[in-house]
């Protein structure tokens, strides 16, 4: 049975507590405190409109380790071609409002509800929250959204409407992950388009011990440049 939370304190139990499924709390709201304090502790909200807010830590998780993001040698010519270009935290509230139109196939309609891209633009203001975005022609056509909390960087989604936008937002996360020496950047559940670009499936466990490393270093707040 998942953990009730309520909105007196920002108590989470354990993630080893976490379900099969990796659900381990029900409740809560998104104030920032609560959503910093969630990350820290190796979880995050996903939800649907009509439930209440559910809060997860999956074992195994999903991450990128920086030495192992692969791209294809198509990829590398359009971004050595510098067809797209990449900015940070010029547009995020537009960013995360491509990633909700995302039609997903597993998906009815979008977990990026009102609630949650308020949230997110208050930890953007914050200077927790960051966008990758990707032009073509000055039109945003992809980009990507997350949370930075010391060495660490948690995905939250990605969108794309030209083809390989997104992978090029990705590209260039990596190699900011790489400038600043981050220590993982975590894409939360499995998917095997991340798998085909490197990502890898680890224990809890581990994750958590990456994790506490990273928490050690200072978080790299403000606004975010190439």
């Amino acid at each position: 049975m998942p953990y009730w939370l309520n909105n007196s304190d920002f108590h989470f139990p354990p993630p080893y507590l976490s379900d099969d499924d990796g659900l381990l709390a029900v409740g809560g709201d998104l104030n920032p405190i609560r959503l910093l304090k969630a990350y820290a502790s190796g979880i995050f909200p996903w939800y649907s409109p009509d439930s209440e807010i559910l809060w997860w830590s999956p074992n195994p998780r999903m991450i990128f380790f920086n030495d192992d993001f692969h791209i294809s040698r198509t990829l590398q010519r359009k971004i050595n071609s510098r067809h797209f270009q990449v900015k940070m935290d010029t547009c995020f509230q537009d960013v995360i409002q491509q990633c909700a139109n995302v039609n997903r196939k597993e998906e009815d309609g979008t977990w990026i509800i009102p609630e949650m891209q308020q949230a997110y633009a208050q930890l953007h203001q914050l200077g927790y929250a960051h966008s990758v975005e990707v032009f073509e022609n000055q039109q945003l056509v992809g980009g990507l959204y997350g949370i930075s909390l010391g060495k660490a960087f948690f995905g939250e989604s990605m969108f794309h409407l030209q083809s390989d936008a997104s992978k090029v937002a990705l590209f260039h996360l990596v190699e900011f992950s790489k400038k600043h020496n981050f220590l993982m950047i975590d894409a939360q559940m499995n998917t095997q388009h991340l798998q085909r670009m490197g990502a890898k499936d680890i224990s809890r466990d581990e994750y958590l011990l990456i994790l506490h490393r990273s928490l050690k270093s200072k978080t790299l707040r403000g606004k975010w440049m190439l």
